[in-house]
């Protein structure tokens, strides 16, 4: 699927160093879950009877671009001139000056081209948000909502831990180095740049074998 308006013509202003945010705990738990998967599946198919060993066959093949889909593959480029999300099951490409906005509440979502994405690459932590808060009213001098005798802890001065590490959370901060470069861009941009162009692909290569694989399970289960 392809979405675009007046096709841009090139341009120089401004030029950025690439940069990717990717989700580090989504990266690990695919691994994880791709390692299980793998040794369920094999030891199925190579122990089990009947129709077992092909129901697993088809489970790998349904399983493995699923987890890749929603672990692995999810990423933001943040390119020379462009953005690039991509998602489990699509991937969208806009110039800078193409973003409408990119916010960050209860997930990043990004508005382009009149529609609406989710960014599943940055997701975000209410529990991480809620420490990074603390740590920032800490820094400013703000304690009003902690206690002015803060309990002994066999780990020292708990405020004082509270206070080390970063002041704002992942998502919230990735948000706003995007956003960033969207004003830079958009200040810099030259008037005769064109109107930015959105794409939507959809991720083929892993939307196919899961549908395969889902059919032969269904099939493997329904002749028995």
């Amino acid at each position: 699927m392809t979405m675009s308006d007046t096709p841009a013509r090139e341009n120089t202003a401004p030029t950025f160093h690439d940069k990717v945010y990717r989700s580090g705990g989504g990266i690990a738990g695919g691994i994880l879950l791709l390692i299980l998967l793998f040794w369920l599946c094999i030891d199925a198919m190579v122990r089990g009877s009947g129709s077992a060993p092909g129901l697993a066959a088809s489970i790998m093949v349904l399983g493995i671009p699923l987890i890749v889909a929603f672990t692995l593959w999810p990423q933001v480029r943040a390119g020379a001139d462009r953005l690039l999300v991509r998602n489990p099951f699509r991937t969208i490409e806009t110039r800078w000056d193409g973003v409408e906005s990119l916010t960050a509440a209860l997930s990043v979502e990004l508005r382009a081209g009149g529609h609406k994405f989710i960014v599943w690459a940055l997701p975000v932590s209410l529990r991480q948000r809620k420490r990074a808060n603390r740590r920032a009213m800490i820094a400013t001098g703000d304690r009003g909502t902690l206690s002015r005798t803060p309990r002994p802890s066999m780990f020292g001065n708990s405020a004082a831990l509270d206070n080390d590490g970063p002041t704002q959370a992942v998502a919230d901060k990735a948000v706003a180095e995007l956003n960033e470069r969207v004003e830079k861009y958009r200040r810099q941009l030259p008037a005769d740049a064109g109107a930015p162009e959105l794409k939507v692909t959809w991720t083929w290569w892993l939307i196919a074998p899961m549908v395969a694989g889902a059919l032969a399970a269904i099939v493997i289960l329904a002749v028995g």
